[in-house]
């Protein structure tokens, strides 16, 4: 893991300013700002469509702006996306391609290398380390087509960390898996925040507002204010209508009874 510097003022790591984007000229994200410091650990939830996973293919330079600017570690985009690490949503796949865990760990180390480079001592260590981290080691040599939906993700985590990234983007990373394993997702994530930068996507507003630091609605439009807690408000206006969430299979309401004016199409 690359050293981390201190320092007793807050370290603006991504900065979105009046960002719009979108796709063969329909708008998906209109004038985005925001601010992620360093260490934050930032929850953005959001309908479908709303343009979460949009925002992180604009952090990682796979589609442009059409508006605004975007800085990452003070640069560029295209410059600083290198300090990324990136863990997309479970896909499914042939679960009898012959692949180990630890090659699809050490993948994370292909942009460090030149074409054809064999990988070094150095790589190994790296690897080794960032599945240790994640509590994968032991089940280095297993086929990545063997392990539970949780396993995989946190492999997954693994390759985003042996690149050594500054900052970590999430996409519903505790899609698919049983409550108890996305609380163990959770949990490593938390630690893995005392060094990294966080910002994840996730549909579970519940969990999301319980173990992260500050917490947003993403529909076309940014809605976060740098807090933890979810306003009626905040939600509302993002998902223009009143929202009751689901825990764990069970339906309650989080918020207390309000009333609100119907949203025209």
């Amino acid at each position: 893991m690359k050293p981390t510097k201190t320092t007793d003022t807050p370290q603006e790591v991504i900065s979105v300013r009046h960002l719009w984007a979108g796709y063969d000229g329909e708008t998906v994200l209109e004038d985005v700002n925001l601010s992620v410091e360093r260490l934050d650990f930032i929850g953005l939830v959001g309908p479908n469509g709303g343009g979460k996973t949009t925002l992180f293919k604009v952090l990682l330079g796979l589609l442009p702006p059409t508006r605004g600017e975007v800085r990452i570690m003070g640069q560029s985009v295209a410059a600083g996306r290198r300090h990324i690490g990136y863990v997309p949503q479970i896909v499914e796949f042939d679960r009898d391609f012959p692949i180990s865990v630890w090659d699809v760990a050490r993948m994370g180390r292909l942009r460090e290398r030149r074409l054809l480079q064999r990988y070094t001592a150095e790589d190994d260590e790296i690897v080794a380390d960032a599945l240790r981290r994640v509590d994968m080691f032991a089940l280095r040599d297993r086929p990545i087509g063997e392990l539970s939906g949780g396993q995989r993700q946190r492999v997954y985590v693994a390759r985003a960390l042996t690149a050594q990234p500054e900052i970590l983007l999430l996409d519903e990373p505790v899609a698919s898996v049983d409550p108890r394993v996305s609380t163990s997702i959770y949990e490593l994530l938390t630690r893995l925040n005392e060094q990294i930068t966080i910002m994840m996507v996730s549909h579970d507003m519940s969990a999301i507002s319980s173990h992260v630091k500050s917490v947003g609605c993403l529909n076309r439009r940014l809605f976060y204010h740098g807090e933890k807690q979810l306003t009626p408000e905040m939600i509302e206006m993002a998902y223009q209508c009143p929202i009751d969430l689901i825990a764990h299979g069970v339906p309650h309401r989080v918020f207390g009874e309000h009333t609100t004016q119907e949203v025209q199409p």
